[in-house]
């Protein structure tokens, strides 16, 4: 099925960063009543690769996360990222799904490229913090939470994150 996809597939377009940009210019006035409508297009946004094929592969690929078929996600949001490399959401659904599947080297260089496609994807951001925090770098991982919430400043697991790790490093400074 994945290469029937890629027959059909056309060249992926890049993200319309205009589009983004007025987006992440309302989300840093939002209030907490609008950023969560604003978060949503920004997902929207980024979840959109010009290509009918490989939003096929990604939406797949997001399917078979939320069967927990890890393995399969990964071989979907592979194909994906060949096939279009320069397009951010590719890179980090996979990295989400290396994540997933304990692969925690390939999830945090996914991330990397996401990061160096989109600087601003506060979920790649939260991921590498997550990660960080998990494997006891509680330093870089506040770092991390604390640049995505400089873009994202309304998302209250992010909030709680850099709270929660400024108390902890604090207490172990004493």
């Amino acid at each position: 099925m994945i290469a029937l996809l890629l027959l059909l597939a056309g060249p992926a377009h890049a993200v319309d960063e205009e589009r983004l940009d007025e987006l992440f210019d309302s989300l840093e006035e939002a209030d907490e009543t609008s950023w969560e409508q604003i978060e949503n297009k920004i997902w929207s946004e980024w979840s959109e690769s010009g290509s009918p094929a490989m939003d096929l592969l990604l939406q797949r690929g997001r399917e078979a996360m939320g069967e927990e078929a890890f393995d399969e996600a990964i071989e979907h949001f592979t194909a994906l990222v060949e096939n279009a490399p320069e397009f951010a959401e590719g890179w980090n659904a996979r990295a989400t799904a290396y994540y997933q599947a304990g692969l925690v080297g390939p999830a945090l260089a996914d991330i990397a490229r996401t990061l160096e496609l989109e600087p601003r994807h506060f979920g790649a951001l939260s991921g590498l913090g997550r990660i960080l925090e998990e494997t006891g770098n509680d330093d870089a991982a506040l770092d991390a939470y604390r640049e995505a919430l400089s873009i994202h400043p309304y998302r209250p697991t992010l909030i709680r994150a850099v709270e929660r790790l400024e108390l902890e490093l604090q207490g172990k400074s004493i």
